[in-house]
């Protein structure tokens, strides 16, 4: 596959961004060995995330005082992006665990309880961390009811990516509370824990090494001090609007490095044949690629700066993240399509980089705020009208 060069990927430039993107280097050829069969088969990218765990890539985020790397939000990014060049499901399922990790370090460093102690499990026993929060966010599935001690609680939970290897769901359940209504409960429940089920239903278009299974839990007891915070139902209110400001510029790192990885791939095809070189439609497809590339990472590089390295409530950060993964969803969508006319009739079949990333990229449109709704909120916002944001 074609290097992407300094121009093509802008992120990273600290002492700990080099030392993750060389991880992400030597563990490339892993990748890519693996990315198409997995493809294939439906199958979870295993030998991948094995050795983003021997290189240390999965306790990136933990804080370099218990254990890990300390990266920022940007450089998780960077990350992603990078080992989205070689393989899209493998970028995407971890970048599920790395803002998992991500909001685990904002906690800590807040003091809140048990974060430390998961952080510590991230770096010294290799745990998972899984979200169901792209399926659950403002208006989760399932119920939880009080007990002694805690909740009991019930639901199905779609598109649970490493749900194969994860060790812990970061999930949320509804809560009719007595007093306060209507409620979310966010609460951290161990997969192996009685009640909790992995249902494979994941055969997907695209992304299908992710294992984005299903979870079922089953009145699953949730003791009082694994309950992470109780929220309004309905909206995105203020530790939400944190959540997605941490973990949507990571999920969209890894798309732009499959839109990258789509281009790559056409670039080295036109070099290859002194015809497409010559040909003024194909400089122009190159171009207009390039072009939303650079405009998409432009967009991603904002957002990060607005959100920063330690992330607060705020509705201009959450709209400038809602925005620029809307911007990686539309310009990956397009590059891809040119892509796959500039490559021709061999990126059609089967096993092609280019037909992987074309089908891998859909799934961009499918994370919240969809691109529609990031308009419609956006515009409701700069209105003064009643939106999402709590």
């Amino acid at each position: 596959m074609t290097t992407l060069t300094a121009l093509d990927q802008s992120a990273g430039s600290t002492h700990t961004s080099a030392s993750l993107l060389t991880r992400a280097a030597e563990v490339a050829p892993v990748l890519e060995a693996n990315a198409a069969r997995h493809d294939a088969d439906g199958t979870f990218v295993t030998e991948s995330f094995e050795a983003l765990g021997r290189a240390g890539l999965l306790k990136a985020a933990v804080p370099a005082e218990l254990g890990g790397d300390g990266a920022t939000i940007a450089e998780l990014t960077a990350l992603q992006r990078t080992l989205a060049h070689h393989c899209g499901s493998t970028a995407l399922a971890s970048s599920m665990h790395q803002h998992v990790t991500a909001f685990t370090a904002w906690r800590h460093r807040r003091g809140l309880p048990g974060a430390e102690a998961t952080l510590r499990r991230v770096a010294d026993d290799g745990i998972v961390l899984v979200s169901t929060g792209g399926g659950d966010y403002s208006h989760p599935s399932g119920t939880a009811r009080r007990v002694d001690g805690g909740f009991r609680v019930s639901g199905r939970k779609r598109f649970v990516s490493q749900s194969a290897v994860g060790t812990v769901a970061s999930t949320m359940f509804r809560y009719d509370d007595p007093q306060e209504g209507e409620r979310v409960l966010n609460v951290a429940v161990p997969l192996a824990a009685p009640g909790v089920t992995v249902v494979s239903t994941w055969d997907s278009l695209g992304m299908r090494g992710t294992a984005s299974d299903d979870l079922v839990f089953d009145d699953v007891f949730v003791p009082d001090d694994k309950v992470l915070a109780k929220r309004p139902y309905g909206v995105v209110d203020g530790p939400l609007q944190v959540i997605s400001c941490i973990a949507f510029p990571i999920v969209s790192g890894a798309y732009l490095g499959v839109a990258e990885a789509a281009y790559a791939a056409a670039l080295a095809s036109v070099q290859a044949s002194p015809t497409k070189r010559e040909s003024a439609v194909v400089q122009r497809q190159l171009g207009l690629m390039r072009h939303r590339l650079a405009v998409a990472s432009w967009a991603l590089d904002g957002a990060l700066v607005a959100v920063g390295d330690d992330p607060k409530p705020g509705a201009d950060a959450y709209f400038a993240v809602m925005a620029a993964k809307r911007e990686v969803a539309g310009a990956g969508i397009e590059v891809c399509d040119l892509a796959m006319e500039v490559v021709g009739g061999s990126a059609y079949y089967k096993g092609s980089v280019v037909e992987r990333c074309y089908r891998d990229i859909r799934a961009a449109k499918f994370h919240p705020l969809d691109p529609e709704t990031t308009l419609v909120e956006t515009g409701k916002h700069a209105l003064g009208l009643p939106g999402v944001l709590a």
